[in-house]
């Protein structure tokens, strides 16, 4: 490996830190608004940027493209149909929650229901993100990096589990400086500049692997690979790939819209926009930048099938690492391999961040000591934040032994993701459902995904008559109609009514809903060009 390549990484990630500091020095800390909401300031620049590179990491990089690898363009629908879940974000959820003025989901959530409700979500995310969430990034990224950088050749140690231990303290210790030390505003801007870097990098990279497929251009090494390998092209998922159709009205959506609209980690930025004008437009800019995405997260993995699938040795899970390293430079190697260090941080410190508020806000303020001063929240969520890395740090490096992080990783989603979904979702749409439906419904959830995973013979007997997707989507479907029941048999007195806490002005934007429909209609149609329905009766 060539000198420039270690020196260009150590360079340009200076640069964002460099940066990041000049631009955020001046901003205030000392409030809970200021800390954990960047003071309600974000524009919709900063949010669309952040909101992207927060999602963007390591296991969609690499694993991502290593499902392209296997089964061609159908996986686009994790990045694609995002779009449509942002567009529902942007245009239902997010007036709901500026007009409510909450810093948390959990907050909002005891708004509609009661404060067991708080204290469940809250608690439930906060181990989620602590326990399995933080020290996958962590695990993940130090991978990818190692594999990128060759950090045992660059540190000089020679035992690979020391090297792992490393970098993942490495990456810890440097995200924590960022999400502990920073606050909100800080974390956002530093995402942004990394977006900017990962959006070239990333682009960079297909351009270089489609001149390796044909130095004729992009467009004719498109054609070329779409000539060789038909079967890649087909946006419809047959049912023995890892994505198919049917689940794209099932699990896949449910996810999704989860993940864009109620998961703390990725909308705590839009909880701090400026106005829901700014809010709408980073929510919907992201959006736009989903459609675009599998230039980035699917076609490099076709396009290492074409130039790596010969041998029946070669893993997708390497397609992304080994394109890179064939493909670019040693002084740009260096350059995308800071930009994904910034991803890998963009995660980390961004679930970091929304741990230690889901702490000071919905534990030690509103559990613990609710008389507590605000410079005494933010105290405790730097402590707890300071913890939970240290945590995070330790056990990723355990994670080693998984035989599928990325599996890993879906499957403990589902554990929280629907259950927490689906109440809000009859929060929204109910006005007389009480708090003891939600109640029953996070803990009901809960325990039926988990049987379904680990009990031994229900899961064998799931995953001989239906797909983990359709499982999770029936579950959904279970849990909204006992909320439904019981909110028949023991409806609350008094219909809900929200209450606009007047924390930003919303006055929507008015290209809202037509951006919104133009995504949608670009996602549909994306899908119609790239269908051949003959796989569906395989």
């Amino acid at each position: 490996m060539s000198l420039l390549t270690p020196l260009s990484f150590v360079f340009f990630t200076a640069l964002v830190g460099v940066i990041t500091y000049f631009l955020t020095r001046g901003d205030q800390h000392d409030t809970s608004d200021g800390y954990f909401l960047a003071g309600r300031t974000l524009t919709g620049g900063y949010i669309a940027g952040s909101l992207m590179l927060t999602n963007l990491s390591t296991e969609q990089l690499v694993g991502l493209n290593g499902a392209a690898f296997s089964d061609g363009i159908c996986v686009m629908a994790w990045e694609v149909i995002a779009a449509c879940s942002l567009v529902i974000m942007g245009l239902y959820f997010l007036p709901k929650y500026l007009k409510s003025g909450i810093a948390t989901v959990p907050e909002f959530l005891e708004k509609r229901f009661d404060e067991r409700t708080r204290t469940i979500t809250s608690l439930i995310f906060i181990v989620a993100y602590a326990g399995i969430l933080l020290p996958i990034i962590l695990y993940t990224g130090a991978t990818g990096l190692n594999g990128i950088l060759d950090m045992k050749t660059v540190t000089g140690l020679q035992n690979e589990t020391a090297t792992l231990w490393f970098t993942v303290w490495l990456i810890g210790i440097i995200g924590s400086l960022y999400a502990i030390f920073g606050g909100l505003r800080t974390v956002a801007v530093s995402d942004t500049i990394n977006g900017f870097g990962l959006l070239v990098g990333g682009i960079l990279i297909a351009y270089l692997g489609l001149q390796a497929v044909s130095p004729e251009g992009p467009v004719a090494a498109f054609e070329t690979l779409r000539e060789a390998h038909p079967e890649k092209f087909n946006s419809l998922g047959g049912a023995k790939q890892s994505v198919p159709f049917s689940t794209l009205f099932t699990g896949v959506l449910l996810l999704n819209l989860f993940y864009w609209s109620t998961n703390q980690q990725i909308i705590q930025r839009t909880f701090g926009a400026s106005s829901l004008k700014e809010g709408q437009k980073g929510v919907l800019l992201a959006g736009c930048l989903k459609v675009l995405a599998p230039i980035i997260l699917v076609l490099p993995g076709i396009i290492a099938f074409h130039l790596y699938g010969a041998d029946p040795d070669f893993k997708g899970d390497h397609a992304y690492g080994t394109l890179v390293r064939n493909v670019l430079p040693d002084a740009l190697a260096g350059f995308f391999a800071a930009v994904m260090v910034g991803a890998i941080l963009s995660s980390f410190n961004s679930a970091l961040n929304s741990t230690a508020t889901l702490f000071s806000l919905g534990v030690y303020q509103h559990m613990l000591h609710p008389d507590a001063s605000e410079q005494r929240v933010i105290w405790a969520g730097k402590v707890f934040g300071c913890v939970i890395a240290v945590a995070s740090m330790t056990v990723a490096p355990l994670l080693a032994g998984q035989d599928s992080i990325f599996g890993y990783l879906q499957k403990m989603n589902g554990l929280y993701f629907i259950p927490i979904f689906s109440v809000m979702l009859i929060g929204l749409l109910t006005r007389r459902v009480p708090a003891a439906a939600a109640n029953v419904a996070l803990i009901v959830g809960f325990a039926a995904i988990s049987v379904g995973y680990f009990v031994p013979v229900v899961s064998k007997w799931l995953a001989d008559h239906i797909h983990d997707f359709h499982f999770l989507g029936a579950v959904f479907a279970a849990l909204i109609v006992l909320m439904l029941l019981i909110g028949q048999i023991s409806p609350r007195e008094t219909p809900w009514e929200q209450q606009d806490a007047g924390a930003v002005d919303l006055t929507p934007w008015p290209l809202a809903k037509p951006c919104g429909a133009a995504l949608v209609l670009f996602v549909l149609g994306l899908y119609v060009y790239f269908a051949d329905t003959s796989i569906l009766g395989q």
